[in-house]
């Protein structure tokens, strides 16, 4: 049997077009041609569990070999194997089914993104690196014959009977001087480690050194010898696959070591995917440890088809406030072009980005339900997540806003309904808005918190790195009547008018001289003094910034649209309590002992607020020493 023969192709050679648009991505030709021989060895299974297949299916294994002298890679299996008529079909036809329309939509394609993914060229990604194939087979059929074809790259091809003795196909591909650096044993392991770790059929790449027990020692201690054994490269049964009811926490542990080897930190918890309608998915979803501040993790999980690893860059399937998960999903049902790595359009993959959705937000409902006192120790480190979730996803919002929680100064936690009834009788000021107060930094704002509760009031804790926008959030989903005000923005009786009115001491004039005299001793543009009447067991002298100029300006900084007030600089409010003894004093010291009390008594105001700084501090300490 000898035959030749040329590919049909009515325009120009694909070949380099191939090369040209995979070329970047050309480790993937060692995934595909193992998930070709991985699915010719799943095939004869499939045969024989159907009785199509009388014969002994054997112990299946896929084999990688590399001969760097001869500059080969063969990729062998014992698998279904082909005869010469189906290598004709499935290599020389169905490969090629799609050539002339291939060729006729890459020449106004802006990339491989556009034009690769339904022809079927899987195989041929052989040739980015290799200037000729072989392959030898043999098929499993009853007196098949063994076929040997062989191709150099053009369209030409060679079938002739080949030498293969046992059932099952080797694919050997002879590297081209450019693709050398394949035809080494540490790269052929990182991509067979990279993207054959969980297929279903072992891999197996040479052999590796391992310890086993040898007897003891003269003093009765156990020995070792080191033996050579297969080195397999995959697990070829992994968590994902199995039911839930099979597994216990202690695997769920297991294999997130097994994909993160190198992760500090035990996940929190996690979610097993598992739906077979109206698309195929199945996974596990790890919630990490997440650190107070927002770090998006990408390339974390990880997307398989068919317990084939396609990709790491999921944004496409899994919502950006996910992105935050570790682990992985594989599903059959998302369109992928031929190098397997970019998401097509495709309303199955809106689906599944709803049903993961979905998941978390049952599985975090299911956890606060059953276990409140945990969820709350666990809020730390899961908080930030689900606050992003909220702020992006409306539908995840819609049911984590039943189990959102927020904390108070007292480390007391609370739904958003549950503090809302908290503080809506309390807290409430003379237009009949419910004011919640928080704080953003304790130690910073301690003053200002120890004011406010001694009023009576509650003060949140809001000192994430999206609690900017958290806030608004709950401004928004409160109504009308509900404000969130930073508890130094002003000073509390402010922050909460209520009907009853203090009645200033001073008279109009002293209450101008006493503005004056502040204003000198300030010397400063960006504080803008004013003489209020507050109770005199109050600070004599506070300085605050506006709320909203404040929050329009912290949303500048993480990027939430409000650049503008970004570039403004901070302007602040000293509010003088007209009513302390200390102003009394100032008016009715002389002018220069006046403006060094109101000085010291703005400079404390500072102080408190950490805004003292340099030189002022240093002029602080040396008048507070002469003071004393």
């Amino acid at each position: 049997m000898q035959e030749q023969g040329t590919i049909s192709i009515h325009t120009e050679n694909i070949f380099p077009v191939i090369k040209k648009f995979l070329y970047s991505d050309n480790e993937i030709f060692l995934r595909e041609l193992v998930s070709n021989a991985v699915d010719a060895s799943q095939k004869i299974r499939r045969l024989s569990s159907l009785g199509q297949f009388s014969g002994e299916v054997g112990d299946l294994i896929v084999e990688v070999k590399f001969d760097e002298a001869a500059k080969t890679i063969t990729i062998s299996d014992n698998g279904i194997g082909m005869t010469a008529e189906e290598i004709k079909k499935y290599i020389n036809q169905i490969a090629f089914s799609g050539a002339t329309e291939f060729m006729e939509k890459f020449k106004e394609a802006n990339d491989a993104n556009e034009i690769i993914g339904r022809f079927g060229l899987g195989f041929y990604s052989a040739f980015m690196v290799a200037d000729k194939v072989e392959i030898q087979t043999l098929s499993y059929q009853e007196g098949a014959v063994p076929a040997h074809w062989t191709c150099d790259g053009s369209t030409s091809y060679e079938i002739s009977e080949g030498g293969r003795v046992n059932r099952g196909t080797d694919v050997i591909l002879h590297i081209n001087d450019d693709s050398v650096e394949f035809l080494n044993e540490q790269r052929i392991q990182e991509i067979l480690d990279k993207y054959a770790k969980f297929l279903p059929v072992p891999i197996r790449f040479g052999t590796k050194s391992t310890s086993e027990p040898d007897g003891e020692d003269e003093e009765g201690k156990p020995k070792y010898k080191s033996v050579e054994v297969a080195n397999i490269i995959n697990n070829t049964n992994p968590a994902w696959t199995k039911a839930p009811s099979e597994l216990k926490d202690e695997d769920y542990l297991a294999f997130y070591r097994e994909l993160y080897p190198y992760s500090m930190d035990e996940p929190l918890f996690w979610i097993h995917l598992n739906v077979d309608y109206p698309f195929n998915l199945t996974g596990i979803l790890y919630f990490p440890k997440i650190k107070n501040e927002l770090e998006i993790q990408r390339n974390k999980i990880k997307l398989y088809s068919r317990q084939v690893f396609i990709t790491d860059e999921v944004k496409d399937i899994v919502p950006e406030f996910l992105m935050l998960l570790h682990g992985l999903i594989d599903s059959p049902d998302i369109p992928l072009n031929v190098s397997r790595s970019f998401l097509q359009a495709d309303s199955n993959v809106k689906k599944i980005n709803n049903y993961i959705t979905k998941k978390v937000a049952d599985k975090l409902q299911e956890i606060f339900k059953s276990d409140r006192k945990g969820f709350e120790e666990k809020w730390n480190d899961i908080g930030l997540f689900i606050k992003y979730g909220m702020l992006s996803d409306d539908k995840f919002a819609e049911k984590a806003n039943e189990f959102c929680l927020v904390k108070n100064t007292d480390n007391e936690s609370f739904t958003i309904k549950e503090y809302y009834e908290k503080v809506r009788d309390i807290q409430v000021d003379k237009d009949g808005n419910i004011v919640y107060l928080y704080t953003s930094d304790l130690a910073q704002q301690d003053g200002f918190i120890s004011a406010a509760k001694s009023k009576g009031y509650d003060v949140l804790v809001l000192d994430g790195s999206l609690d900017t926008h958290f806030a608004a959030y709950l401004e928004q989903k409160g109504g009308d009547k509900v404000q969130l005000k930073r508890v130094d923005s002003d000073v509390v009786d402010k922050l909460i008018q209520k009907d009853e009115k203090v009645e200033l001491t001073l008279s109009e004039e002293e209450s101008k001289k006493a503005a004056d005299v502040f204003e000198k001793s300030i010397g400063r543009a960006d504080m803008k003094v004013e003489v209020d009447a507050l109770h005199a067991d109050e600070l004599p002298v506070s300085v605050t910034i506006d709320e909203f100029m404040r929050r329009m300006k912290d949303m500048a900084k993480t990027g939430g649209g409000m650049g503008f007030y970004g570039t403004l600089p901070d302007n602040y409010k000293v509010t003088v309590n007209g009513n302390h003894p200390l102003v009394k004093r100032i008016l009715e010291s002389d002018a220069e002992e006046g403006e060094k009390l109101a000085k010291q008594a703005f400079d404390l105001a500072l102080l408190s607020r950490g805004l003292l700084t340099g030189a002022d501090l240093t002029s602080f300490v040396k008048r507070s020493v002469e003071m004393i």
